[in-house]
């Protein structure tokens, strides 16, 4: 009787372009090839690579992993803008610890979040950590029906920033 149920090695075929110190965590087939998870991200089948702190939200329905990456719809001094990117569904054959890792890798990656109104619509400020990187970077998301573009807003929005770097860094 074996005690400990060992995975099958991720077949050499379907092992992506790994750096030096990116090291496989979990993987699953799916219906389109397979989805493997590293230490840095997820590598969906045929794609690049998508950092831990590049998901918006992932979630498992118990068959179906659907991941919703951030898309950068703008740089400021700082900070970068996000949008929700396409979302990407994958049917998972024989889940394993994916999900677990996905989650939880995500989760990890969040340092700092906190949601504050604005006198039109509402933000999200994130701090997140990058896996090979020190310190955090910092990303804001709008809320729906937000004027992004408006100068009162991104003026209120760099403040927000500002005092969320301070609290977690202070200034020197």
């Amino acid at each position: 009787m074996r005690l400990f149920r060992r995975r099958p090695a991720l077949p050499a075929g379907s092992r992506p372009p790994l750096e030096a110190e990116e090291r496989v965590v979990a993987w699953s087939a799916c219906e389109q090839g397979v989805v493997v998870a590293t230490n840095r991200g997820i590598w969906p089948p045929g794609g690049d690579r998508l950092g831990w702190h590049e998901i918006h939200k992932a979630a498992w329905s118990g068959r179906e992993l659907r991941i919703t990456p951030a898309e950068v719809a703008e740089e400021r001094d700082g900070y970068t803008v996000l949008v929700d990117g396409p979302a990407l569904t994958f049917l998972l054959l024989e889940p394993g610890e994916l999900p677990d890792q996905v989650r939880s890798r995500v989760t990890r990656s969040v340092a700092y979040t906190t949601h504050h109104e604005l006198e039109d619509g509402a933000v999200r400020v994130v701090g997140r950590r990058v896996s090979g990187r020190d310190g955090l970077t910092w990303a804001v998301r709008y809320d729906s029906g937000t004027p992004v573009d408006r100068e009162s807003v991104i003026t209120a929005t760099d403040e927000l920033v500002g005092a969320a770097r301070n609290s977690v860094v202070p200034p020197p």
